[in-house]
């Protein structure tokens, strides 16, 4: 985790300084709400070239089979030779928590402790070790709409599992929701002064964990301007609501990194990192994995027909 977040801080750094080429993902979304297929390109120089291709099916959430998965395809930059095929599940697990890791160095109290997980799957267990890879966690609350899965992911992680979205929210200076949610599952009613909130699971324009409420309470800060006002339906559905307009965005999170944009300012603000998640994102997380399994003689070889090189 702690490596990824480094690593994180380096694409959104490079993101803010527009060495990166990235066009908004493409989405087809299945019939019938069954899931979506999803390709994110982006272009980082001498980190190379990547595309991560995945399926998002939400209904496998307590199966066998993970709600993400696919893969990330990492292209040589000078010569445009593919060097690896990385499982995209464990890729998006991490990297997703480590893009929460800095917004939450960068936004949350340095003494916020108290933390909320809405969501039990993937994504709450990686919040949970990101949270406590960087700020000094007391005290954890989850809650998801199922309790069984609440049950089982507190006795596995020995967290306090709770009745309510509310009972977890109530209290917590750390709000983490993951969950594969359409409608609101976090009340800004409950959201106590200096509270930073990492709203991660609705990527969709018509999906959102977040009420028109804890959007406008909010200090708003985003992976991506761009992203935010096509994909984000948090910010989308506020701001069609006339609740706020584009300007309550305050500035990326590659902004805060270079000092170009203002984050937190008092103790009492309640700040918001709205993730949607990046292909730099991906990009720089699999060149970490490339680089450290060259290094230790890991992985498979695949030879393709015509390929004079292979792929790792």
């Amino acid at each position: 985790m702690d490596v990824c977040i480094e690593a994180m801080r380096d694409a959104l750094r490079a993101t803010a300084r527009g060495e990166v080429l990235l066009p908004l993902r493409q989405v087809v979304l299945l019939p019938d709400q069954l899931g979506a297929l999803a390709a994110m390109p982006a272009y980082a120089g001498p980190q190379g070239i990547g595309v991560k291709v995945i399926t998002v099916f939400p209904g496998n959430r307590g199966t066998a089979f993970d709600s993400h998965q696919g893969a990330v395809l990492l292209f040589d930059g000078a010569h445009g030779c593919l060097q690896a095929v990385i499982d995209a599940s464990e890729v998006t697990a991490i990297r997703t928590a480590a893009v929460s890791a800095v917004a939450t160095q960068l936004l949350a109290r340095e003494d916020a402790g108290d933390l909320a997980l809405l969501g039990s799957g993937v994504q709450a267990r990686t919040h949970l070790a990101a949270m406590r890879a960087v700020r000094p966690i007391r005290r954890v609350r989850v809650w998801s709409p199922t309790a069984a899965h609440r049950a089982a992911f507190a006795a596995a992680f020995r967290v306090e599992a709770v009745d309510t979205a509310e009972a977890a929210v109530r209290g917590a200076d750390l709000v983490c929701t993951v969950t594969a949610s359409r409608t609101p599952v976090l009340e800004g009613a409950w959201l106590m002064p200096g509270a930073h909130i990492n709203a991660v699971g609705a990527s969709l324009p018509a999906a959102r964990e977040l009420d028109t409420a804890a959007v406008r309470r909010a200090r708003l800060f985003v992976d991506r301007r761009e992203s935010t006002l096509h994909e984000a339906g948090d910010f989308l559905t506020a701001k069609s609501e006339g609740a706020i307009g584009d300007d309550h965005i305050l500035g990326e999170l590659g902004d805060l990194l270079l000092g170009t944009a203002p984050g937190r300012a008092s103790p009492d603000d309640i700040t918001l990192f709205k993730s949607l998640g990046l292909a730099v994102e991906d990009l720089a997380a699999a060149r970490v994995i490339y680089d450290r399994a060259q290094a230790a003689g890991l992985g498979t070889r695949v030879p393709f027909d015509g390929d004079r090189h292979g792929t790792d």
